[in-house]
């Protein structure tokens, strides 16, 4: 079976977390997508963020550093979720995506959404309670939440 490494960060603050409506699967996800050559996970979801939200985020820790260095370090996901996808925009077969998940908070304190026809919205706790968000979505916006403070 094909696999792909793929970055999702949630990216929330003031108690809500942005979400937008998949153009293809229509589904509520955060941003998110492939690790490119020569990417580490952190690079990717900086990117991929940036690149659908039009945000730049910071990476929330979701646990100590080691102190020794080297060897340097990346911050850890908050989750590694392994996904089965029947078919994408590069594959028309079954295949997996390992997403590495990641909860980040934007460096602006008043964060705007694009307004570019994939429904970004900003969901609170109440919305993400939603039977239009998927169980992991909900679970992980609601820790990302938490996390983001």
């Amino acid at each position: 079976m094909h696999r792909h490494f793929t970055v999702s960060g949630f990216v929330s603050i003031g108690g809500r977390t942005a979400l937008h409506r998949h153009p293809r699967l229509g589904i509520w996800l955060p941003p998110g997508g492939h690790i490119e050559a020569d990417e580490d996970p952190l690079q990717a979801v900086l990117r991929e963020v940036l690149e659908e939200s039009g945000l730049a985020v910071e990476i929330l820790p979701t646990g100590p550093r080691f102190v020794a260095e080297p060897p340097a370090q990346l911050p850890a996901p908050a989750k590694i979720g392994v996904y089965d996808i029947p078919k994408d925009g590069s594959l028309d077969e079954l295949h997996q995506h390992i997403d590495f998940v990641y909860f980040t908070r934007p460096l602006v304190a008043d964060p705007v959404l694009p307004n570019d026809g994939h429904d970004w919205t900003w969901f609170d706790a109440a919305a993400l309670d939603s039977p239009e968000v998927n169980a992991d979505v909900r679970e992980l916006g609601l820790a990302a939440i938490a996390a983001a403070g």
